[in-house]
């Protein structure tokens, strides 16, 4: 017979991925261990744009004010031509903040940087990635995944109820389940790496030879540190020299300039790109996320961030089945996530194609927020809607008031491991409490006013209407009042009962 499993949950890989799936589940009460088989975490700084939707997810996880005390803002690129001169233009899209989309900006934070700071809050939490453990198999059963385990030389035998490969394009935990990672390399192979350099200012991200593939180089101060980010396209094959010398001759032979200098290298990496995407996302007690799922050519920042939000969805869904939910909630990930990765695969091309064509301005597309699940059969809708706001969009956010007074935001209602249900013009006493929801109504008697009809006009909603917001910020349920028993059934598929059934 098979032993009950000792942890909840088991996550291999403790790069940005796994960090956010054990803050999410710390922050829950799930069990689990996060082991990564590098020695020390990650030092450089590959993923490094923070885009609009994901710093959302930060907020709520508690750590977005200290990536932006540690990031800053991306400068504007400066593109030297051939006669001499240089052209400042704006690397994104710059738009204001709207009550309902409070960020509007990529954050540059170093990769190494964000992890740092996700470490410290899982710390907080009361828990750590144990480095130096690596998991070399695993068989699972209808109880659980038993996993050996290498950890500090010594070898381990445990037991999680399930397992999460967060462990990177090579993956280790795809490959023992044998599933397919079908896609293709780009044609593009290119060295990255953080610098000490002088010659040229912080004030911009310097950019040599736009659209020639052969001698085109750029350099990127990286906010918070005293390090530019160098990047190149460089042949498909054979050795490049990465070390201070070599890359400080390959920035003279592509700018033709003899004053910059590359002091120290801290980190350099050169990878061919691919674009790649599991055939699937979940196998038994075991799932995959982040790299180990899809990988992307780093055009668009859109690696990192399409990372953190898989275990953003994974999380409150593992979370749920291990207290008492349906094991068919799980299901909902790979039918969420998978077809975002593919498309986000699709425009990380599109914007390499557009680099080497000397085109690099982002707009909207990048920012995430456009993303939603509205196929998803976690969507519902009572009756069915329209036009404005679906059942599978993201929430917005929006200023509101207290009935006492005090100013606050959706956003602030919405932070934590609950889900959250917003009533408009109802009877609140409709829906009976229980754990796990938080209900707020807005009118007569409500705990919440629209001073400025920002929550009406986001949520295009009616009197009588219930609106269901998922822990991961997306809506779960669009309801009429006389929808009320479909959001009941709704509310106990996902673990959500009443206390007094």
């Amino acid at each position: 017979m098979a032993q009950d499993p000792a942890i909840d949950v088991l996550i291999c890989g403790a790069g940005a991925a796994g960090l956010t799936l054990a803050i999410d589940l710390a922050r829950r009460g799930v069990s689990f261990r996060l082991i990564e088989k590098s020695a020390m975490p990650f030092h450089g700084s590959r993923g490094k744009g923070i885009q609009p939707r994901t710093q959302e997810v930060f907020e709520d996880l508690g750590i977005l004010d200290r990536l932006f005390a540690a990031g800053g803002i991306y400068p504007p690129q400066r593109e030297y031509r051939a006669d001499g001169s240089t052209l400042d233009t704006e690397v994104m899209e710059v738009c204001d903040a709207t009550p309902a989309e409070p960020y509007q900006a990529a954050l540059m934070v170093p990769q190494f940087v964000t992890e740092a700071v996700m470490r410290e809050r899982l710390l907080e939490l009361g828990s750590r990635p144990e480095f130096g453990c690596e998991l070399i198999a695993f068989e699972q059963d209808e109880r659980g995944v038993g996993a050996r385990l290498i950890n500090d030389g010594r070898e381990e035998n445990i037991r999680a109820r399930y397992l999460v490969g967060a462990d990177g394009g090579r993956s280790f935990v795809r490959h023992t389940l044998g599933i397919g990672f079908p896609g293709k390399t780009l044609g593009v192979r290119a060295v990255v790496a953080d610098v000490f350099l002088t010659g040229v200012s912080r004030d911009a991200w310097h950019r040599f030879n736009e659209g020639e593939m052969a001698t085109q180089i750029a350099l990127c101060p990286l906010e918070g540190t005293g390090m530019f980010q160098l990047q190149a396209p460089i042949p498909l094959e054979g050795d490049v020299d990465l070390s201070a010398a070599g890359l400080t001759r390959m920035l003279a032979e592509r700018t033709g300039r003899s004053d910059l200098r590359i002091e120290s290298v801290s980190w350099a990496s050169a990878f061919n790109m691919n674009a790649r995407l599991a055939d699937r996302y979940r196998a038994g007690r075991v799932f995959l996320v982040g790299d180990a799922a899809h990988v992307h050519p780093p055009t668009g920042g859109q690696g990192l961030n399409t990372s953190v939000q898989d275990a953003y969805n994974l999380g409150w869904k593992l979370a749920a089945v291990a207290a008492g939910a349906p094991d068919v909630l799980l299901d909902s990930y790979e039918e969420e996530r998978r077809p975002v990765a593919a498309s986000v695969l699709g425009l990380a091309t599109k914007l390499l194609d557009d680099i080497k064509r000397g085109a690099m301005r982002r707009g909207r597309e990048v920012h995430q927020l456009d993303i939603g699940y509205p196929h998803s059969s976690l969507a519902l809708e009572q009756p069915e809607r329209n036009g404005g706001l679906l059942a599978g969009d993201r929430a917005p956010d929006a200023p509101i008031r207290g009935s006492g007074g005090q100013a606050t935001r959706l956003f602030e209602l919405f932070k934590g491991a609950h889900w959250t249900l917003l009533g408009f013009g109802v009877d609140r006493a409709r829906v009976p409490a229980r754990a796990g929801l938080h209900v707020h109504t807005f009118g007569s008697r409500g705990d919440l006013v629209d001073v400025n009809g920002h929550f009406r006009n986001a949520y295009s909603v009616a009197t009588g209407d219930w609106v269901l917001v998922r822990p991961d910020g997306y809506i779960g349920a669009i309801v009429a009042s006389d929808g009320v028993a479909e959001l009941e059934t709704y509310l106990r598929s996902v673990g959500l009962r009443a206390i007094d059934g």
